[in-house]
């Protein structure tokens, strides 16, 4: 059976997002959050469905009033009644596929919570509850009779056969995915359930990520041959090293890939939280039909970033998100969101 992941520029039919409940995930700071998850929703909606997973009809109402305040498009919202342990739909919704006949395809990769958090069990069964809501059959991915753990944020693809992903998140010991899988089964993995042909390998994720190297942090396909690639100028910033040790591997992988265009976006200043620096980072941005949705931090280089934006993507409205708070619950904008393609 062929399927292969759309790349997230494809032409979009829905948007998922999971309405935050969970307080713990924003220690003392978690009263501004739901109004941040309202602006996004609210923005997408102008310009295509948005599905908003509740966890009763009985929060209908005053999320709905939220929404309202920020002048939602109602006949785009869908809520859906499923119950969730936290807010990152792109790690524990579907990874929508298509087949060969360009049908939508469910895929319900197993979630372990990073391999880190104990409660996780509502997300790992996400998939199963809202399947109903979505045309497409669902499927398991296994290798040698187990089922795969993968996160949306651990890869990122353009849709034309080439996939990103760290060694630090699924080959590393430290929060282990899939005890069973080497570099070549993950090879074999990706080549069957989404269609790649290629993968490239970067090292190490940034200070902070709790998920232990996930991609979207660090570097993005912008065009099918296109990267933007986080880098750091402060040589006594931790992450300095890191970025700059991805920037070599991706230069190296132009001998494998024809035309391949790298991009560098600068990161923000250091956020510190409760003595506690959390991962912000530009790249962690979401594309939809007519928006990119794109976290700033009241920065000096938000400007930077905006222009380098604006200027790449010129079919779409640029949208700067002040995800400054949302940050602290460890995730940003592409975190929280997943597509469903059309």
């Amino acid at each position: 059976m062929f399927y292969r992941l759309p790349a997230e520029w494809e032409e979009q039919k829905s948007t998922l997002i999971a309405w935050p409940y969970n307080k713990s995930d924003w220690p003392k700071r978690f009263d501004n959050i739901p109004s941040v998850f309202a602006k996004i929703i609210s923005k997408i909606s102008y310009y295509q469905k948005v599905n908003v997973l509740i966890k009763s009809t009985s929060s209908k109402k005053k999320i709905s009033f939220l929404l309202k305040s920020f002048k939602t498009k109602f006949k785009n919202i869908r809520y859906i009644i499923c119950t969730t342990d936290r807010v990152w739909i792109r790690d524990t919704g579907p990874i929508f596929l298509k087949d060969k006949k360009n049908n939508n395809v469910l895929c319900n990769w197993k979630f372990n919570g990073w391999a880190k958090y104990a409660d996780h069990k509502n997300d790992d069964r996400i998939n199963i509850k809202i399947s109903k809501y979505f045309k497409g059959r669902i499927i398991n991915p296994i290798f040698k009779k187990k089922r795969v753990v993968l996160e949306g944020g651990s890869i990122d693809v353009n849709g034309k056969g080439l996939l990103l992903t760290t060694r630090e998140c699924l080959l590393s010991k430290i929060q282990q995915r899939n005890s069973n899988l080497k570099i070549n089964d993950y090879h074999s993995v990706f080549k069957k359930y989404f269609g790649i042909h290629h993968v490239i390998w970067l090292n190490r994720g940034i200070v902070g990520d709790d998920t232990h190297g996930h991609i979207d942090d660090i570097a993005r396909f912008v065009s099918p041959n296109k990267i933007f690639l986080a880098y750091e100028k402060n040589k006594n910033d931790k992450n300095y090293k890191m970025l700059n040790e991805n920037f070599m591997l991706l230069k190296k992988e132009r001998k494998n890939v024809s035309n391949l265009k790298i991009k560098r976006i600068p990161m923000p200043r250091p956020i510190y939280i409760d003595n506690t620096r959390v991962p912000a980072s530009y790249l962690n941005f979401y594309i939809t039909n007519k928006l990119v949705l794109l976290p700033v931090f009241n920065d000096p280089n938000d400007k930077v970033v905006i222009r380098i934006f604006k200027k790449e993507f010129k079919n779409r409205k640029v949208v700067p998100i002040d995800c400054s708070e949302l940050i602290w619950g460890l995730g940003a904008i592409h975190c929280m969101t997943q597509q469903e393609p059309r």
